[in-house]
């Protein structure tokens, strides 16, 4: 069943790269990095994830499905702990990492943009 469900190049994805190409930012995508980051700001080392408030539990618009409860239960605290970890390495690698919500592309994708850009101007993890 989850092989029906696109992995890349999903609408809030697009919308996030035609904000940054609206806005002259350079960007490359799925680079070979922990967790296959969306988008890649190499210049600036910022690695962006695009997740979307079903898959990755956004804590405003998450909801449980009625069916097999204690199966999504379960899929998303795995979702969410891979998360965790592939930020955790990333950031150990000298990346800086941000998590942009699907919910947020929709209401403001120039916004989006404009907090990855101050993402990256952030000091370099020690």
């Amino acid at each position: 069943m989850m092989a029906q469900f696109r992995k890349r190049d999903t609408g809030p994805e697009l919308a996030l790269r035609e904000a940054l190409s609206r806005q002259g930012v350079p960007f490359d995508t799925y680079l070979d990095l922990p967790g296959s980051p969306d988008i890649v700001l190499t210049k600036t080392k910022v690695v962006v994830f695009v997740h979307g408030c079903f898959w990755h539990g956004c804590p405003k618009h998450y909801r449980l499905p009625r069916s097999n409860r204690a199966y999504w239960i379960r899929k998303l605290a795995r979702n969410q702990s891979r998360d965790r970890a592939n930020a955790r390495r990333l950031r150990n690698m000298g990346w800086h990492v941000a998590t942009i919500w699907e919910c947020s592309l929709a209401r403001d994708p120039d916004a989006a943009v404009d907090r990855i850009l101050r993402v990256g101007t952030r000091r370099s993890p020690a």
